[in-house]
């Protein structure tokens, strides 16, 4: 049995485009028969194809990010809040979606709710587009019958990553825009300015300070064999994304990022407020505390630390309380481990758990608007340092020069 991406059109003529499961192309069009579609055009997805290679990403537009999954959860909960069933949900977000590649997915979802399938079960066959703590947390909603509120918790949750991650993004952009510009002018030193001086300094035949010979032979070297630096620069490129995208590289990046004087405790914060938020809206929606733990130590976004707090899970499972396995972690504060204490003894660990996404995502905002004071200091010191060293290069030999012509 194969999928396929259909074009059908119903008896009005209108247009409807969607992907369906069947065994051919003929069993694809008396399915498509059955619901009074006529099939215009159907395309076999190959075993190992995925939405993100570049004809599929050509044919059908931008991939289905954060926002389009924001809209969903949002939309969903407020349709099936007013009581319209999941079906007609489903059509009514798919006619009115602003990403053809998530109309599909939605078309799709709608396909295979009215072959039988369990909307959990329809969208854990998306692959990467929902995340398994999503599909989780939507199983727990048809099970308990509290699929508003899930879809509800899910674009609180999902609301609360994007301005986490917006927030870590905007105190990069800055930092990453100085050092950028610094590497341009630096290559464009080395490429134009420091020759013209080069043949100057060459002519008189003089002895030249070391900081000018180091800055003329990068010069000559940068030059020369520009040709083989920029396929070192490409093949290292390509290698690290390659290997990051492997889980030992993956775990070197997050260990990484953990150990940056700056920056490790920003990321450590925001994983645990993207964690702490995702576990209280599991326990919230009933599930039980092994369970929650299971599904939310994928939204903590760090290998690392995913690693760590998955003994959380283990040790729950011993018969351990929480704030003991909490502990045992080394990744909570002793505050923290206080309110996930108190929550434990009354019973409400899932609102204690969303108290301390809330502390943490208030001193990531904190961090967040004193990066910038961190970080200046340190990219003036770096740019000063720069600056005199081309300063020093350049113009130490044009004074010697000048008195060796003020004596002829």
């Amino acid at each position: 049995m194969g999928t396929f991406h259909y074009l059908a059109r119903d008896a009005t003529g209108l247009r409807i485009e969607g992907v369906l499961e069947s065994n051919d192309s003929t069993a694809l069009a008396d399915a498509l028969s059955a619901q009074g579609l006529l099939l215009v055009r159907a395309t076999e997805k190959s075993v190992n194809a995925s939405g993100s290679d570049w004809f599929s990403d050509l044919l059908l537009g931008k991939k289905v990010g954060l926002d389009d999954l924001l809209l969903f959860c949002r939309q969903m909960s407020t349709l099936l809040k007013a009581g319209v069933p999941i079906l007609r949900s489903l059509q009514g977000l798919q006619e009115s979606a602003t990403n053809r590649r998530f109309g599909i997915v939605l078309s799709s979802l709608q396909q295979q709710l009215e072959g039988g399938r369990e909307l959990s079960a329809s969208m854990e066959r998306e692959g990467s587009i929902f995340s398994s703590y999503m599909v989780s947390m939507v199983r727990v909603g048809e099970v308990t019958g509290r699929l508003p509120e899930v879809f509800q918790g899910l674009y609180i949750q999902l609301r609360f990553e994007r301005e986490s991650r917006e927030q870590i993004g905007s105190a990069l952009r800055y930092p990453m825009f100085v050092i950028a510009t610094a590497l341009a002018a630096l290559v464009a030193v080395n490429l134009f300015v420091i020759p013209s001086f080069a043949k100057v300094y060459k002519s008189f035949h003089a002895d030249l300070p070391i900081f000018t010979r180091i800055l003329i032979a990068t010069s000559d070297f940068m030059i020369g064999q520009w040709p083989v630096l920029l396929a070192v620069l490409v093949a290292a490129s390509t290698g690290i994304t390659m290997g990051l995208r492997t889980t030992g590289g993956r775990q070197f990046r997050d260990a990484l990022l953990l150990r940056l004087p700056i920056f490790g405790p920003l990321v450590h914060k925001a994983a645990l407020a993207r964690f702490t938020k995702s576990f209280g809206l599991a326990l919230n929606a009933g599930v039980p505390v092994v369970d929650a733990l299971q599904v939310a130590v994928e939204t903590a976004d760090n290998v690392v630390l995913s690693t760590r707090i998955r003994t959380m899970r283990i040790a729950a499972e011993r018969g351990e309380s929480i704030v003991r396995a909490a502990r045992s972690t080394g990744v909570f504060t002793p505050v923290i481990l206080q309110m996930i204490g108190v929550g434990e003894e009354t019973g409400a660990l899932g609102e204690m758990m969303n108290e301390v996404a809330d502390y943490y995502q208030r001193d990531v905002e904190y961090a967040v608007r004193g990066l910038a004071a961190q970080l200046e200091p340190i990219l003036i010191l770096v740019l000063g340092v720069m600056v005199l060293i081309i300063a020093l290069g350049v113009f130490l030999p044009m004074w010697d020069l000048s008195r060796v012509v003020l004596h002829r």
